[in-house]
């Protein structure tokens, strides 16, 4: 009578040793040396939530894309680090046709909704996955959220002749690639633009040679999306060097862009300037693009510049190519962890334009400073303080000339010699990082022994000019 019990547990034994184990908790991945310079952690935008995913970190951006007039084709491919468990993964992207698409070399459904790629495969925190999009379309661009004289559609746009240019700050990268279109999320790239005969493409990074009408370009040093760059068209390139050998490009149409030329030239002047005050440029190479805009960009390693200029003067346009350069240090090296940071992007880059224009045009402190307070008080009576920004004014001019007169403050309260050792231990320790108000004070607070934590706020926050 008692073998019944005994039987039965026997039965369990045997059942359980049968059954499958349970699937083991996948161990986190490790980016390889190559990409853990692109690893990231991301953040939700409080001025764009729509854009950008914190869920994910995308360490490699590798774009195989060819342009042939009206139709972008091509295959992006990204080497993700979850850093959330989801059921899916999303992406800002513009409607394109879309290919088979991957993950991990399995096929998975995908679709673009709105925009937004979303990919139907789980995502697990810290497994890394590398997602493959081929994709087809004809470009177009999402609006500016701005009322800038200079605002433009983002994204990449068609030029009358055919060729392509983009800027795209504070978001417009998903209207040619699947992006983490945010500045939290900074990445490397690989690109390889194949074009029609006798027609250039450049985008950011350091160029990588090219076969045919292929054109590559590598980034190792980490780039947000909204940094990078792409032009196509009939390009003539100038090369040259600037301080320590540094190589330079600079890509113009002929017919339509020879009157920028001389003004491009003096790239090695510029350079050199901001690296007397801010220390070693901070890439392999530099050099500028010149685009159908009317606006100019800091994009990463090549400045995008406008040559649609109704008035060209040589003084004013070479006073923004600086502004542009000085971002290397201020924006691109260094890159505010979200869009509510933009002056300390700005400003900086304002106040090193300034400088310039002090030192060419002998102004004196006193003027400066009076230029300065005056612009100040109006702004902020027009669009507010500049640690307060608008959604639908960004990158109005109170980011930009607001936080350089509070650094002309921080200058005369430290004097030249202290001033520029902060500006230069800031740029040149913290490479490749993304900051924001609070650890630009704590690091200022640090580097001089001295408590300008109120002085800081105060000139951000204030919705009048500090005395």
């Amino acid at each position: 009578m008692r073998r019944a019990p005994l039987a039965a547990a026997m039965l369990l034994l045997l059942a359980a040793c049968d059954a499958p184990a349970p699937a083991p908790t996948p161990a986190p991945t490790t980016p390889s040396v190559e990409h853990v310079a692109g690893l990231s952690e991301p953040l939700a935008d409080p001025l764009y939530p729509q854009h950008g995913n914190p869920g994910l970190d995308v360490l490699h951006y590798d774009l195989d894309l060819t342009w042939q007039p009206k139709t972008l084709s091509g295959t992006a491919t990204l080497l993700i680090r979850p850093t959330a468990d989801a059921r899916e993964i999303k992406l800002d992207f513009k409607p394109y046709g879309l290919g088979q698409v991957t993950v991990d070399g399995a096929n998975v459904p995908a679709a673009v909704r709105g925009e937004k790629l979303i990919v139907s495969a789980p995502a697990r925190k810290d497994r890394q996955l590398t997602l493959a999009v081929p994709y087809r379309g004809t470009p177009s661009t999402t609006p500016m959220p701005s009322n800038r004289n200079d605002a433009e559609p983002l994204g990449l746009t068609v030029s009358p002749e055919g060729g392509l240019w983009t800027m795209q700050e504070p978001y417009g990268a998903f209207t040619w690639y699947p992006a983490n279109d945010h500045p939290s999320d900074e990445a490397l790239y690989d690109i390889a633009v194949t074009v029609p005969d006798g027609w250039s493409a450049i985008a950011g990074g350091t160029p990588a040679g090219s076969t045919g009408s292929t054109f590559r370009y590598r980034s190792t040093d980490p780039m947000a999306t909204y940094l990078q760059t792409l032009a196509v068209g009939r390009y003539k390139e100038i090369t040259a060097s600037g301080p320590r050998g540094l190589p330079l490009s600079y890509w113009y149409r002929p017919g339509l862009d020879e009157r920028l030329v001389p003004s491009l030239r003096k790239s090695p002047e510029f350079l050199t300037f901001l690296e007397k005050r801010f220390g070693p440029y901070p890439f392999p190479s530099g050099g500028i693009v010149v685009v159908d805009s009317r606006s100019g960009m800091e994009t990463q390693q090549m400045v995008t510049i406008g040559g649609r200029i109704p008035h060209f003067y040589p003084g004013p346009f070479e006073e923004d190519l600086l502004h542009e350069y000085a971002h290397h240090w201020f924006g691109d090296s260094i890159t505010p962890t979200t869009w509510r940071d933009l002056w300390l992007s700005e400003g900086w880059a304002t106040y090193a334009q300034l400088l310039w224009k002090q030192e060419r045009h002998s102004m004196s402190d006193a003027d400066l400073e009076s230029v300065l307070r005056s612009r100040d008080a109006g702004l902020r009576k027009q669009l507010g303080p500049p640690g307060k920004p608008q959604a639908g004014h960004f990158a109005e001019s109170n980011v930009y000339y607001c936080p350089a007169a509070m650094l002309k403050e921080l200058n005369d309260a430290l004097g030249d010699q202290r001033f520029f050792a902060l500006a230069t231990a800031w740029v040149q320790t913290q490479r490749n990082t993304q900051q924001d108000r609070a650890s630009f004070i704590t690091f200022v607070n640090k580097h001089t022994g001295r408590n300008f934590t109120s002085l800081i706020n105060t000139w951000l926050d204030s919705p009048t000019t500090p005395a």
